[in-house]
């Protein structure tokens, strides 16, 4: 699993270290482009997010239609030529261009399709927290790498950077990720998107995964932009002092939450220490009045961030059906994309109409609300799952199986399986196989 994982989770990293390498940077540079104001830096900032949402289902639908290696490097070849549009930008519009053509290369959700072909079901979560895991790594060596890199040779630099990712991902594309079998499933119901809004545990997650991302724009839009003030007046190198602790935090902060949310299966738990922790960053980002205090804001909001990244896509794949998994963490990545985009956009609105005590008020009680409501989250239960071959299993039986313990059962054709999602510790294997057949 492991082996197949890796190559497409370091794709979709190097893709995403690519664009967080720019965002510690990106709104103090662009305010300096000809004829910008906040709001077009919030745009420029959650931009790529913006076509990122409008371009995740035709991609998804173009990779089952044209094979998921070709869609990919469809969407790698226009984040490259994005990239590069970015780097060689001499005014604000055509920097604009260059990130919304950097999102519209959406390949976040056929990676996740393409995993979901190669990787069995029961260890699907362990896959996704490998990949958020990863994402969070490239998040966290961004912040430590970016202001430094875009300090001494300028923000060009890092999109030629973010190029040459796009480039490498190609390579590794063609030459460590397995060609994906065509894998059919038959379920015993179809998905409905109103199903996924009314189950109070995906609705938390896709709020979560939402808030999470919002709220990053938000933050990269006002780091730099405030420590660079007047009020603290920070130069763009010294940037640094304030992402490096946030990076070694974070990445510390990541360990724990994996073992803690997966191994251990407290999510919840780790959902709400984050927001938290939200709710402490943007307080101190709004009313610190040291340099000290502000960057105690920025490690806790990296902290939080990080804390979250490696299990949001986990635990929804964990509490969606098998026939909702690709709508649901569609939604999902819909939503947080969606709310990447506002996040920098309503940051840059506020940074032109008010001040930072007053952004940092209103996002912590955004946060607060935000955390009232993930108490209702429960953590998922524990599952096994059953195979059987479809020759020994009595159909009638099958479509009669209905248990309290069983979550779910399917028919996966290509394999000539049935398989049962059920809960070890109420059922005993040997009496389940004994119901369902000849």
């Amino acid at each position: 699993m492991f082996k197949k994982v890796m190559p497409l989770s370091a794709i979709l990293s190097l893709r995403f270290l690519g664009l967080f390498l720019v965002l510690p940077v990106l709104s103090l540079y662009a305010m300096e482009m000809k004829g910008s104001t906040p709001l077009l830096v919030g745009i420029i900032v959650g931009g790529y997010a913006l076509t990122q949402a409008i371009f995740q289902v035709p991609f998804g639908t173009m990779s089952d239609k044209i094979g998921r290696k070709v869609t990919l490097l469809v969407g790698l070849l226009i984040f490259f030529v994005g990239s590069v549009i970015c780097a060689l930008s001499d005014n604000i519009y055509l920097l604009m261009f260059g990130r919304f053509l950097q999102g519209a290369g959406a390949i976040g959700s056929v990676i996740t399709a393409m995993i979901s072909d190669l990787v069995p079901e029961e260890v699907r979560g362990k896959a996704m927290a490998i990949m958020g895991g990863t994402i969070a790594i490239s998040f966290a060596l961004a912040m430590g790498l970016g202001p430094v890199i875009g300090a001494h040779y300028g923000i060009s630099t890092l999109f030629w950077i973010t190029g040459f990712f796009a480039i490498l991902a190609i390579i590794l594309l063609f030459t460590k990720v397995p060609t994906p079998p065509r894998i059919k499933h038959i379920y015993h119901e179809s998905s409905k998107t109103s199903d996924i809004l009314k189950d109070p545990n995906l609705l938390s997650m896709i709020i979560t995964n939402a808030m999470q991302k919002g709220l990053m724009t938000m933050a990269f839009v006002l780091i730099p932009i405030i420590l660079t003030s007047d009020e603290f007046g920070w130069e763009k190198t010294e940037l640094w002092k304030a992402y490096l602790p946030a990076m070694i935090a974070g990445l510390a902060s990541m360990g724990f939450a994996v073992v803690f949310g997966e191994k251990r299966n407290k999510p919840k738990e780790i959902f709400l220490l984050s927001i938290i922790l939200f709710i402490i960053s943007f307080s101190l980002m709004g009313f610190a009045t040291t340099s000290t205090l502000f960057i105690i804001g920025v490690v806790s909001f990296f902290v939080g961030f990080n804390m979250m990244e490696p299990l949001v896509q986990s635990m929804i794949s964990k509490f969606a059906k098998v026939h909702q998994k690709g709508a649901a963490l569609g939604i999902g990545n819909s939503a947080a994309y969606f709310a990447t985009f506002l996040g920098g956009t309503f940051a840059g609105l506020m940074l032109d109409v008010s001040n930072r005590a007053t952004i940092g008020a209103s996002m912590a009680i955004l946060a607060s609300v935000w955390l009232i409501w993930t108490f209702k989250l429960n953590n998922p239960k524990r599952y096994a799952h059953l195979f059987i071959p479809i020759n020994e299993v009595d159909m009638k039986k099958l479509e009669g199986l209905e248990h309290e313990h069983i979550a779910e059962w399917y028919i996966n054709e290509s394999e000539e399986l049935v398989v049962i999602k059920y809960q070890k510790e109420a059922i005993d294997k040997e009496a389940l196989k004994s119901a369902i057949l000849h």
